[in-house]
């Protein structure tokens, strides 16, 4: 084989290869959160989406690559200034997802530049209306306004703003002091008052739990009062009724003794003793005063009353001994009446004397 004809076997081989390489470099494969943004001759072509595509080799090109999946950008600090002229640094954290490839390529230079500037001068807005503790307290308020915000702005752009979140607020170390030593008043302020709010109620618990012993101590002491005076009203009662029973004992004994007394039948010269000799227990020294018979200027004829009674006695004693033996336990002995007549005669001989000093 000539040698010509070798040399020109080997260019047609590397051609061949090289156009090979070519074809292959310009087949491209699209993953499924990915969109390739296509350009011909410089100008824009089509959006690939997921797949095998293959790029007209020297005259189409990839312009961009573009993630479709949500994307999270933190922004460094950035500082504002309050309603009340206070100056603080806020971070903010933006999530977006693109919507449009072709805007996003074609609709901003920079789009992560871009909405880092909206979001510091949104923010700037925001915090401007706000006063320091507004914007502490306000996260929420905050957030939502600069989504609103962002969204609408990049719209144009083909971009999502998904959500916006304040990630830090840092006030001045002056404010920061200020703001502990009031959260420190405040934690001691609740802990006084948390400690007072104890005490009143330990104070009502103590004072509800005295009440209640004084009143079962009144009520205890009312019952035990009730149960003495129902013990005492019965004891007064079984003694009242112990005393007329006696009472009526004794008015009984009485009656028998006056039954027997009647049926004893005692003459009048008995009677007559026995009423002097209660007379003579009258005067016998121990009563501080004595009271005398209105007839006791007749004694003397009692005197000889009682005489003629004896004598009589002494007559119907010996006539009717058989009687004086059925009466025995009711009559009066001899000696009995002598005893009663002597007593008697010194009874009026005293009498006389002290009528007589009278």
């Amino acid at each position: 084989m000539e040698p010509g004809a070798i040399v020109a076997i080997v260019i047609v081989c590397v051609v061949l290869f090289l156009l090979l390489v070519v074809l292959i470099s310009h087949i491209k494969i699209v993953n499924q959160t990915d969109k390739f943004v296509v350009e011909r001759l410089g100008r824009y072509l089509t959006t690939w989406d997921t797949g095998i595509h293959v790029l007209v080799p020297f005259i189409d090109r990839v312009q961009k690559k573009v993630s479709m999946k949500e994307q999270i950008y933190d922004f460094p600090p950035q500082p504002v200034i309050t309603k009340d002229n206070v100056t603080m640094q806020i971070d903010t954290v933006v999530f977006f997802t693109v919507t449009d490839p072709k805007l996003f390529t074609y609709g901003v230079e920079n789009p992560i530049v871009g909405i880092e500037a909206l979001s510091a001068t949104t923010l700037r807005n925001i915090i401007g209306e706000l006063d320091l503790d507004a914007t502490l307290t306000s996260r929420d308020i905050i957030n939502t306004k600069m989504r609103q915000i962002l969204d609408d702005a990049t719209d144009p752009w083909g971009i999502k703003v998904t959500r916006v979140e304040v990630k830090n607020i840092l006030p001045p170390k002056d404010i920061q002091a200020a703001m502990e030593k009031q959260m420190r008043a405040e934690r001691e302020k609740r802990e006084k008052i948390l400690i007072a709010e104890g005490q009143k109620t330990s104070a009502i618990t103590i004072a509800e739990g005295n009440k209640e012993a004084a009143i079962l101590n009144a009520e205890a002491e009312k019952q035990a009062a009730i149960k003495k005076a129902e013990a005492q009203a019965e004891a007064i009662l079984k003694v009242k009724k112990a005393e007329a029973d006696g009472e009526l004992l004794v008015r009984k004994a009485e009656a028998e003794g006056m039954k027997m007394i009647n049926d004893a039948n005692p003459t009048q010269a008995v009677l007559t003793i026995r009423s002097y000799e209660a007379l003579a227990k009258v005067a016998d020294g121990k009563a501080t005063k004595l009271i005398i018979p209105s007839d006791i200027q007749n004694l003397a004829t009692m005197a000889a009353a009682v005489t003629e009674t004896v004598s009589q006695m002494k007559v119907a004693s010996k006539e009717e001994p058989a009687k004086k033996e059925s009466t025995a336990k009711h009559a009066i002995t001899q000696a009995d009446l002598d005893a009663a007549d002597a007593e008697l005669h010194q009874e009026l001989a005293k009498d006389h004397s002290k009528n007589g000093r009278h």
